[in-house]
């Protein structure tokens, strides 16, 4: 459905205030979120699938927007996929003949793992159509296939930076270009944010839970030479 800002909406300027964003493939991320969400982070920079893509409305037609994103930590912690109960694993072969199928799966998780190392630098990014008119962003869906995430903490290529093995809420942010020449005094009636919480997910370096591997492949366009069983491109 439609989404609009939380509490605190009140005071906005009036070319923000009426805005609303839909999440697009909003059944593709619960889906995916029902598993636990996992987003590679390389050092060159991955981009998401599934691609984080809003439908807006409320938007005055002739005004112009800056349409951005950051991402915020969820939590303190530092995480592993593992066994609960700290033994090594199990020999599923021993174990098959009377265990189901899905035991590996449903007995391996996401397990707090100590304390959240240092944040990495704040960055946000910018959709590369910004600025535009509000009727442009209304007209068609507007997708952030450009935006890369990365684990290098000295990227100068402009990625958001992550930390592997930590835990993210995507957050999207409307800001209206008031052309008023004291224009910062009103900053902060100047914008609109939205969260999905169903965009949460682990940043990794390698796709930790097997299901999550087996749906990124069934589900992206790109990931074509994996089903074809040819070596990743």
């Amino acid at each position: 459905g439609w989404a609009g800002e939380g509490p605190g909406a009140g005071g906005k300027n009036r070319h923000v205030c009426h805005a609303t964003a839909r999440l697009e493939m909003g059944s593709l991320w619960e889906e995916f979120n029902r598993l636990g969400t996992e987003m590679i982070v390389t050092k060159a920079g991955r981009r998401m699938f599934p691609t984080f893509q809003v439908k807006l409305s409320g938007l005055d037609p002739l005004a112009d927007y800056v349409l951005l994103m950051d991402f915020i930590p969820l939590d303190d912690k530092r995480y592993r996929w593992g066994w609960g109960n700290g033994d090594r694993e199990p020999d599923l072969g021993v174990l098959s003949s009377s265990l189901p199928c899905r035991y590996a799966f449903h007995s391996s998780s996401w397990l707090a793992a100590g304390r959240a190392e240092p944040a990495a630098p704040g960055r946000v990014h910018f959709h590369p159509d910004s600025p535009a008119k509000g009727a442009q962003w209304m007209r068609q869906i507007v997708s952030f296939d450009k935006l890369k995430l990365t684990n290098n903490l000295l990227d100068d290529n402009g990625h958001i930076i992550l930390n592997s093995m930590h835990r993210y809420q995507p957050r999207f942010h409307i800001v209206f270009v008031d052309p008023r020449r004291d224009s910062e005094r009103f900053a902060h009636q100047n914008f609109k944010s939205f969260s999905f919480p169903e965009t949460q997910f682990m940043a990794v370096t390698a796709y930790q839970n097997h299901r999550i591997t087996q749906l990124k492949i069934a589900s992206n366009p790109f990931a074509k030479g994996f089903r074809d069983g040819d070596p990743e491109p």
